[in-house]
């Protein structure tokens, strides 16, 4: 497995992989390259994708440098670890159905991790699919060191009201909870 930043070149593979995962029209061209230049601070990509030995996309990790995303309804500010200044965001990560369990995800969030690092970030927010598959995803952030900071039921909803997005679990109208979760960032990491 190779880990690279995300650049436009794998956009088709990553928004077909993440729609595939999260359900359909969570990821579009538009809304991808947005994503990729919030993640990019004084030239330091944090957005990676995982390679297998075929140079096929198994895995992407989405995430925003501090200072370049906006806190919404669903962020409780007060409860967190630093400040909406030096806090980065995990946006979104999938990884192959196939390919988990392999430390993929685990080995983005670490390469994500450090870049958000160098831009000068000193934690991580996410807002977890708490009804992955067995809680997965929630079980995944704590285990890296994430702590919980408020649930938030019906996270999603709006984005199938206004945007067409479709829950791989609801159908059409998402009824999904999220767990804001902080991860602070240690100095050696």
């Amino acid at each position: 497995m190779q880990i690279l930043e995300l650049t436009s070149s794998y956009f088709p593979a990553v928004i077909a992989l993440a729609n595939q995962i999260h359900g359909d029209n969570y990821l579009d061209n538009a809304s991808l390259t947005l994503m990729q230049q919030q993640g990019v601070k004084q030239g330091i990509n944090a957005s990676f994708i995982a390679l297998d030995d075929m140079d096929n996309v198994v895995g992407y990790r989405l995430s925003f440098a501090a200072g370049q995303w906006q806190a919404d309804n669903w962020c409780t500010e007060q409860l967190w670890p630093v400040p909406l200044a030096q806090m980065a965001y995990f946006k979104s990560v999938g990884v192959c159905p196939s390919q988990r369990g392999k430390g993929i995800a685990s080995q983005l969030l670490k390469t994500s991790v450090a870049a958000l690092q160098q831009q000068g970030a000193k934690a991580g927010l996410a807002h977890i699919w708490r009804e992955s598959p067995g809680n997965a995803a929630e079980r995944y952030f704590s285990y890296a060191g994430a702590r919980l900071i408020k649930i938030h039921p019906d996270r999603w909803r709006h984005l199938s009201e206004t945007v067409g997005y479709i829950c791989p679990r609801c159908g059409e109208l998402c009824r999904c909870s999220a767990a804001e979760m902080a991860l602070l960032f240690s100095p050696n990491e």
